[in-house]
């Protein structure tokens, strides 16, 4: 599929994004193992959260859907799923693979996890590895560092863990086997990561404790929960970028989900001078929701790193747009872990970016912008990374002339509708 996107003269509206695609994986995995009925409104029915769907229900868990964006998990319990009949295909989505891992750990039967072509190059050692030292069976092709992945669970032991990086899907992992283990599992983070894994089971009755850095989960049932899903962040992110490029410009976002540990673009965007108000904040079923109201301003270079990379882990692409249009240099280092998302996103976003004109160049760990520079509409890639096609659609509201994405049906792996919300911006 191509997208096609001409050069904007000014974007206005109130506008709702889809629900977070985290906590939608988390609902229906965390729903999975809890007691009783589980409540999820507000699911996001992209690519990757549906492929989580299929897993859960090839497990034995059966989940109802009373619409596209509302569903009911029938608890099976800790110990209640089925071994699956066949292999089961996380598809593109990282996040089912490694959280249905550190579950799979803990059942005492055999499965494995497989994915697409993207998905079988993402390196799985970091979660492999705690839970062989837990007592699970875990293999895979390359001495068990990549997908697919088979699992023999049960019998596991806690653990103390220093994960090396920061990473919000790893420990996620090794919590979540830490539910079926003997003994406390202790995890311990060099820097902040996405923490929804922590409130949802905090929500649900489980036996965590949070402290600073340190985590600790003992073995504990879940109870079911009704679960409100705000509105993702990181799809948002492409709204407040366009909104601060195109001169002019005036958007409002509603219930948007505010979870500081998701907060570091805000945070760049707000030290680049753009004008970022947070309103109507208020809390949803344990996480902080509220209104985003931007302006297009003056923009100026900044400097990303340490513990904010693992804060907008997913926003670099959009990130390196903005920062082409701002006065000075921008330069983001330490986010080496931009290399083994869906793609290369530090090589594959230099790329595409010079095409329309950006002077960017790629670092070993992270990107140099030097702005601001013209942008001229031309053919681009995604390269199959759903983030950078959005990403490349919202530099082409700033491009003269007409700016045509390749491969932009990978959008809907966690933004379906994307194209038409933003046709109504532009209206």
């Amino acid at each position: 599929m191509r997208l096609t996107v001409q050069k904007s003269e000014g974007l206005s509206g109130r506008i709702k994004v889809p629900g977070d695609k985290s906590i939608s994986h988390r609902a229906l995995l965390l729903g999975a193992i809890a007691e009783g009925s589980t409540r999820v409104r507000n699911f996001l029915p992209a690519a990757d959260c549906l492929a989580t769907l299929a897993c859960v229900r090839a497990l034995g868990v059966e989940v109802e859907r009373g619409s596209e964006t509302e569903l009911i998990v029938q608890g099976r319990g800790l110990r209640g799923l089925m071994e699956s009949k066949g292999v089961l295909d996380c598809a593109g989505s990282g996040t089912t693979m490694r959280l249905l891992a550190g579950i799979l750990a803990g059942q005492p039967f055999y499965s494995v996890l497989t994915g697409n072509e993207q998905l079988r190059r993402r390196p799985m050692g970091r979660i492999a590895e705690p839970l062989r030292q837990m007592g699970a069976t875990v293999l895979g092709r390359d001495d068990g560092r990549l997908p697919p992945l088979a699992i023999l669970g049960g019998n596991l032991h806690g653990i103390e863990y220093w994960l090396p990086v920061a990473s919000a899907q790893v420990k996620s992992a090794i919590l979540l086997a830490g539910l079926f283990a003997d003994g406390p599992t202790v995890v311990h983070e060099p820097g902040p990561a996405r923490d929804h894994t922590e409130r949802m089971l905090a929500a649900m009755g489980a036996s965590i404790e949070v402290q600073s850095s340190k985590l600790e989960v003992q073995s504990s049932w879940l109870s079911s929960l009704d679960i409100v899903v705000p509105g993702d962040i990181s799809s948002a992110a492409y709204f407040i970028a366009a909104a601060c490029l195109v001169t002019g410009s005036e958007v409002v976002i509603e219930n948007v989900g505010v979870n500081p540990t998701r907060t570091g673009l805000l945070d760049a965007l707000r030290e680049m001078g753009v004008d970022i108000r947070v309103e109507n904040q208020r809390e949803a079923s344990g996480e902080p929701v509220a209104d985003l109201v931007v302006r297009a301003g003056r923009l100026r270079g900044v400097e990303v790193s340490g513990d904010q990379v693992p804060r907008m882990i997913d926003e670099f692409p959009i990130l390196a747009v903005v920062a082409s249009q701002a006065e000075g240099t921008t330069v983001v280092s330490e986010a080496a872990e931009l290399r083994v998302k869906e793609t290369d996103r530090i090589a594959n976003s230099a790329v595409e970016l010079r095409k329309l004109g950006a002077w960017i160049e790629e670092c070993p760990d992270g990107f140099v912008v030097e702005g601001p520079t013209p942008l001229v509409g031309t053919q681009v890639n995604s390269h199959g990374d759903h983030r950078l096609a959005m990403a490349l659609a919202i530099a082409g509201l700033i491009a003269a002339g007409e700016t045509t994405i390749e491969d932009a049906e990978c959008i809907a792996d966690s933004f379906p509708g994307f194209e038409r919300i933003l046709g109504t911006l532009m209206s």
